[in-house]
């Protein structure tokens, strides 16, 4: 349904939620802030600095987003650690390290990046999460409402979620697990809300590639059936979302690493398959790689955070999966992945 006849059809105020306490008029308006963040992430335009903190750790980055009706731009620069610049224009994405003169120049889509959460509307979402309204919030001085998504099974985690209230931006989010565990938190430290759209402020960047070793990794959208694999009996709630096969040697170079990483894995495999799912919140993304010995050391199971990723050989491949999900789904993962 489109979000914005979802949002005509979800329309009750929170005001009369809280006065009704009627669960069902709460439910609906829990619905119809999902369809407002949904919405508001691609079309709105808005600027500011936002802070991700996981397993100890904080990284703060700037975002300028604007939208001319059909087309998006995005600028998103690292404040913290090794200098950082992304910038996309719809699905065509500009990653540059301006210290290493490094750029990579590729087309893939926005998924799972905050404040874009949400990659789907509410009807995805509440088969799979109990969606209540905690009231009214306030962040980075802006008046939010506040949603609680509960996972209704143990293949996912739990989410907290600010919405500002007149444009339905998404302000920040809590990632939390069954025992109420706060894994990771994203949220504005600052944000202005319906700047000036300035997309030749993002284009014009997107240009000036001098001096920069580029590099355009090449991704072929593939069907995994016709490469040798299947995926069966998966966790309920998650769609194929693409298969795309990672050539990792390209014209002028390898594909940029850490220096340590260059130093201890030498080689790297001819080419990498990734297949992605979602139940319209969360990912799981698949990896399929030759198997190395040089590059592939140990089997590993690692969490930072909300992310969690689960490394093992399976004979000659090395299978990858990865995803703010519990460990459970990703064990669910990797035993649903066959050779055909």
């Amino acid at each position: 349904m489109p979000a914005v006849v979802l949002m005509a059809a979800l329309l009750p105020s929170a005001t009369r939620a809280q006065a009704g306490g009627d669960p069902l008029v709460e439910a609906r308006d829990a619905r119809y802030w999902l369809a407002r963040i949904h919405e508001a992430a691609g079309k709105r335009n808005f600027q500011g600095t936002f802070v991700v903190t996981a397993a100890g750790s904080v990284a703060s980055s700037r975002i300028v987003h604007f939208c001319d009706g059909r087309n998006q731009f995005e600028r998103i620069e690292s404040l913290d650690g090794q200098h950082r610049q992304v910038y996309r224009h719809n699905d065509l994405v500009h990653s540059l390290w301006p210290h290493s003169r490094v750029a990579v120049v590729e087309t893939r889509q926005a998924m799972g990046q905050f404040p874009l959460l949400l990659s789907a509307g509410a009807d995805r979402i509440v088969p799979f999460y109990d969606v209540k309204s905690l009231g009214d919030g306030r962040v980075a001085g802006h008046e939010a409402n506040v949603l609680l998504l509960q996972p209704k099974d143990g293949y996912r985690f739990g989410y907290r979620l600010w919405a500002e209230r007149s444009s339905g931006l998404l302000l920040r989010s809590e990632v939390f697990d069954e025992r109420d565990v706060v894994l990771e938190t994203s949220a504005f430290s600052e944000v202005s809300i319906g700047v000036k759209p300035r997309p030749e402020s993002v284009l014009q960047a997107m240009k000036r590639l001098d001096g920069y070793r580029v590099e355009r990794p090449t991704l072929q959208q593939v069907d995994i059936g016709r490469e040798g694999w299947l995926l069966n009996a998966l966790p309920p709630g998650f769609r194929h979302v693409s298969s795309v096969k990672r050539l990792m040697t390209v014209a002028g170079g390898e594909q940029p690493r850490p220096a340590a990483a260059q130093e201890e894995f030498p080689l790297a495999p001819p080419s990498v398959l990734q297949v992605i799912y979602s139940d319209g919140l969360t990912y799981v993304s698949v990896f399929i790689e030759p198997y190395m010995p040089r590059l592939h050391r140990r089997e590993m199971l690692m969490s930072l955070g909300a992310t969690q990723t689960l490394v093992k050989r399976r004979g000659e491949w090395w299978i990858t999966v990865i995803g703010d999900v519990p460990v459970v789904t990703l064990r669910a993962f990797a035993a649903a992945l066959e050779p055909r």
